[in-house]
């Protein structure tokens, strides 16, 4: 190979490495800590129903309350992202969901947790689609689906490295008149709040801007993002109202539902039917760590994998069917070892979905929709996925007693979003070819 084309690949290679080394571990240990404060609720559980008088159904409607306020906020927020700018409000952000998980150790009963659950949604609301959004304004398409995925690992890792994390701070219950659950909130907030205070100093907003790239770096990236946003896309430029009619959009978001729903049941009731088998708060934690460790690893090579194939499609349907045999075969396990396999594979499959999954979306999505897009994306989905489906494994288990029963409707929901993703995208191929051919 001559060294006039050695040069180009070089230039590229180069610089995608200084970007994702800049901007990918410090904004997934940022979204590590989003994700642990969204669910360690479901940690102090293990004491604070006790201590609160709450109820399974209660509980879940206290956790579901969190995806409301983030699907009212999501989209207003990504918005005022891209006119405020990522820095800024990527750091606003994490500074005020950081304060207010602190202040959830403050509860005293069911309806102050309602109340603090509705504002941590709020508060957090934008963050995963703004870092997305932020990620396409460096990314060139061919890196997108193994970064992501590298990026979204935070989530199962997040419950595996939190679960014996949250409950061994259970154990300093009493240290200075706080309870277990109590440390547990202020000890995991912290960190969130000087997290969001350095994102002033460690993002830049956009590539034109990023002084530590050497000129000819800068110049290639900008340059080739410019050329990728000048493709066609299905989602055209079009307003907030129109985007909420359009047929891929709103089947983008039934899609990501299904994972969601997996994701966000299991990570609110997993540590409570891992318990039910009997084991102590300290070998719940270690035990429900097990399938997020697998699947940490998993998504990561499947997003390597799909950019390799240059495939999406099916790279999105896959992992979803595996989630929603996960938790139909819930339903059969009689010990922890079948139901920890079980709970593994639904992991497995909703988190190996989100590398793919949002390399697909972004590339539909026309670079004047991308934000409000991805936003309205991610919010319909934690609307159904965590504010109707955590409820729903609530209150079926206060009906029947079986949270496998409430699992269900989210395997169903899995089903169908594998489904859908194939035939939106068999028709988005369908349209291409017609459009090919000459009139």
């Amino acid at each position: 190979m001559s060294a006039a084309t050695d040069e180009p690949q070089t230039l590229e290679a180069t610089t995608m490495r200084r970007v994702i080394l800049r901007l990918v571990p410090f904004l997934m240990v940022c979204y590590f800590f989003a994700l642990l404060d969204r669910v360690n609720v479901g940690f102090a559980a293990l004491q604070m129903n006790q201590d609160l008088g709450l109820t399974p159904a209660m509980f879940g409607f206290a956790a579901s309350l969190f995806f409301v306020s983030y699907f009212l906020v999501e989209v207003p927020s990504n918005l005022a992202l891209q006119r405020v700018g990522a820095r800024r409000w990527i750091a606003r952000i994490m500074i005020t969901w950081g304060l207010v998980t602190m202040g959830m150790a403050l509860v005293t009963g069911p309806h102050s947790l309602y109340v603090m659950r509705f504002v941590l949604g709020a508060a957090e609301a934008g963050f995963f689609p703004g870092a997305i959004l932020y990620l396409t304004y460096w990314l060139p398409s061919r890196y997108r689906a193994r970064v992501l995925a590298t990026f979204t690992v935070s989530i199962p890792l997040a419950t595996f490295l939190g679960s014996p994390l949250s409950v061994s701070l259970l154990e300093l219950h009493g240290l200075f008149g706080l309870k277990g659950w109590q440390w547990l909130f202020v000890l995991e907030g912290l960190p969130t709040v000087l997290l969001g205070i350095a994102c002033l100093f460690v993002l830049t907003d956009k590539p034109k801007d990023a002084t530590w790239l050497e000129p000819a770096q800068r110049d290639w990236l900008v340059s080739r993002l410019a050329e990728e946003a000048a493709g066609k896309t299905p989602v055209g430029h079009i307003s907030l109202w129109g985007l909420m009619r359009n047929r891929y959009f709103l089947t983008m978001a039934l899609v990501c539902a299904g994972a969601s729903a997996t994701g966000s049941t299991l990570s609110v009731w997993q540590p409570q039917i891992i318990k039910s088998f009997g084991l102590t708060n300290l070998q719940t934690g270690f035990v429900n760590s097990v399938p997020y460790g697998i699947a940490t690893v998993l998504m990561i090579l499947w997003g390597r994998h799909s950019d390799r194939r240059a495939e999406r499609t099916w790279h999105t349907a896959i992992p979803l069917l595996l989630a929603g045999l996960g938790l139909a075969v819930l339903n059969l396990a009689g010990g922890i070892t079948m139901t920890i396999v079980a709970v593994s594979f639904a992991l497995v499959g909703a988190y190996a979905f989100k590398g793919p999954f949002w390399a697909l979306s972004a590339g539909w999505l026309s670079a004047g929709t991308l934000a409000a897009g991805l936003a309205g994306i991610n919010a319909i989905a934690n609307l159904i996925g965590g504010g109707l489906m955590v409820n729903v494994v609530g209150l079926v288990k206060t009906a029947t007693g079986s949270f496998a029963l409430g699992l269900l409707p989210v395997a169903l929901l899995d089903l169908a979003a594998a489904v859908s993703v194939v035939m939106i995208s068999r028709s988005h191929a369908r349209s291409v070819r017609a459009q090919a051919v000459p009139a």
